[in-house]
């Protein structure tokens, strides 16, 4: 397989808590994961239970970018098969940490016993537990980190490479201000990734809960001119009849509702 493009796979679309059934089997039940091939480098946003079914080709060092510790957000970091395989070096960049005993510390109040049976970094791959820097780069990949909006903190990121760029915003709920900043975050994006858990109809009576709704995603790919919008972080009594119909409605054809497995090149 060649390595040479830009693109986002579907690992995991669903928020809050993994589901499964047949009720489930067209938009998926695992939880939020999504991974992305630049060139020969290989970043996942985020580790729910969707990183468990991660390919096992990587020819360079893959790298775990977590946007918040939540656990519908990291609970599948454990049974990452890139952990095991002495071949690599895992890195795991923990947002909210300043040091690297820090990074070690956050993850190991869940993965340490009682309840995991081993800590991340005796993993056969020794992986390395990182602070989020706001920016860096992975070979040709940029990385850009910003606040968002959600209860006890959510990053979101921009991935630019060879002048196109993804936009991952989950777990986030509208606020003005942290609105404006996304807006001018996200301009131009090649591919928008926005946090849709609700319809908006739902969102009066899910206020403080942390998540938005299609609507909000639209207003931001339009205000921001990006280029194509994928709602993801799907509610997990959100099954397949209530997205199709959801999908139903919108009349952007570039707006689609994430699919997992679903592939996109940029």
């Amino acid at each position: 397989m060649a390595f040479s493009d830009f693109s986002l796979t579907v690992l995991g679309s669903r928020g809050s808590m993994a589901v499964g059934g047949e009720q489930c089997a067209s938009y998926g039940g695992d939880s939020s994961c999504y991974m992305v091939r630049a060139g020969e480098e290989t970043v996942f946003l985020d580790a729910g239970t969707g990183i468990c079914a991660a390919p096992s080709d990587y020819p360079k060092d893959p790298v775990v970018l977590l946007t918040h510790l939540h656990l519908d957000h990291i609970v599948g970091l454990g049974m990452f098969p890139a952990l095991s395989n002495r071949q690599l070096r895992v890195k795991v960049y923990v947002p909210f940490c300043r040091t690297r005993e820090e990074a070690e510390e956050s993850l190991g109040r869940i993965y340490a016993p009682p309840f995991w049976p081993v800590r991340l970094t005796e993993y056969a791959s020794s992986p390395e537990l990182l602070p989020l820097p706001d920016h860096f780069t992975l070979g040709a990949l940029q990385i850009d980190a910003i606040p968002g909006n959600h209860p006890g903190g959510c990053m979101v990121f921009r991935l630019r490479h060879e002048g196109k760029s993804i936009v991952y915003v989950t777990d986030y709920e509208y606020e003005e201000s942290s609105f404006e900043r996304l807006v001018r975050f996200a301009e131009g994006a090649d591919l928008l990734l926005f946090d849709a858990q609700y319809a908006d109809t739902e969102l009066p009576a899910k206020h403080g809960y942390g998540h938005a709704s299609a609507g909000q995603g639209i207003e931001l790919m339009e205000r921001s001119d990006a280029k194509r919008l994928l709602l993801i972080h799907h509610d997990p009594r959100s099954f397949d009849r209530v997205l199709a119909q959801r999908e139903t409605l919108l009349t952007h054809k570039k707006v689609e509702y994430a699919r997992t497995g679903q592939r996109i090149v940029l």
